[in-house]
């Protein structure tokens, strides 16, 4: 089983859903990915301060799925922000990926406080001229960043991925995308631990289609047309998790769960986190 495709607005696509890898390092790293792809996963999403490039890079190697149906997503840290920084971090990470191209890179905070990001967007704009990063985009920007970026270069990131999820819906943020035709893609898209997963309304929900709890947060990702990133180190749960294409929620199931929204669970709002 494979995603369906969203289109990108520079021509290019990505899988409406994709395997996160953050915590997956050493051997077992490079068989749950290698596992993954088989599995049907084609969007691959890692960053430089995972510190797993070279697992993914090891999992492609591995697997037997030709590279132009892979979509392999890495980030620019913190601490390489700025024009000449950033082309420096990406063949960094490009020679750990050992790649010839990246298909989708994300500047992965925006860090407000050191004011660079305009400077490494305008890199990355340079590496897609290049032919080295085939799209472009950030990571957890707010609308008035996005703007920025826009109003400095005109040039629009395709994706923007940030934490998504029932308890925090981001409805104003994904209205701005879709103004923009930005891809939204949805960090954390389960919550954090089990909690989410053991609300009474996502529960009964599960029960009314015969699927997880799990599957059925993810089915409400696809719902709304945002792309989440699931992670798990075990081969069941990301078998799970990419089976949510058969079977489809009602408006008011939708409602039901986005009603969950209280606001952030992680820590980190775009204004003041810094991650270097």
């Amino acid at each position: 089983m494979t995603a369906p495709v969203y289109p990108l607005r520079d021509g290019n696509s990505m899988p409406a859903i994709g395997l996160g890898t953050y915590g997956l390092n050493d051997q077992a790293g490079i068989d749950a990915v290698t596992a993954g792809i088989a599995d049907g996963y084609r969007l691959i999403d890692t960053a430089y301060n995972y510190g797993n490039e070279e697992v993914v890079g090891e999992a492609i190697r591995r697997t037997e799925v030709d590279r132009s149906d892979l979509v392999i997503t890495t980030k620019l840290p913190g601490r390489h922000h700025g024009f000449d920084e950033t082309i420096a971090s990406f063949e960094q990470s490009r020679s750990r990926l050992d790649l010839d191209w990246v298909d989708l890179y994300l500047i992965h905070w925006p860090l407000p406080r050191i004011d660079k990001f305009v400077d490494s967007w305008r890199a990355m704009i340079s590496l897609r001229e290049k032919g080295l990063v085939r799209s472009i985009g950030v990571s957890n920007f707010t609308s008035a960043m996005l703007s920025r970026l826009i109003d400095a270069t005109g040039v629009i990131p395709v994706v923007n991925q940030v934490e998504l999820h029932p308890y925090f819906p981001q409805e104003e943020l994904r209205a701005f995308h879709d103004e923009h035709d930005i891809r939204t893609e949805s960090w954390s898209p389960l919550g954090k631990g089990t909690e989410l997963l053991r609300e009474p309304v996502v529960v009964e929900i599960a029960a009314a289609h015969g699927v997880t709890p799990a599957q059925t947060v993810l089915r409400w990702h696809v719902e709304l047309e945002t792309v989440p990133i699931p992670k798990s180190s075990d081969a069941g749960r990301r078998r799970e998790n990419l089976d949510v294409f058969d079977f489809a929620l009602t408006t008011e199931e939708i409602d039901a769960i986005s009603a969950l929204s209280r606001g952030r669970i992680w820590a980190g709002d775009p204004d003041t986190h810094e991650e270097f």
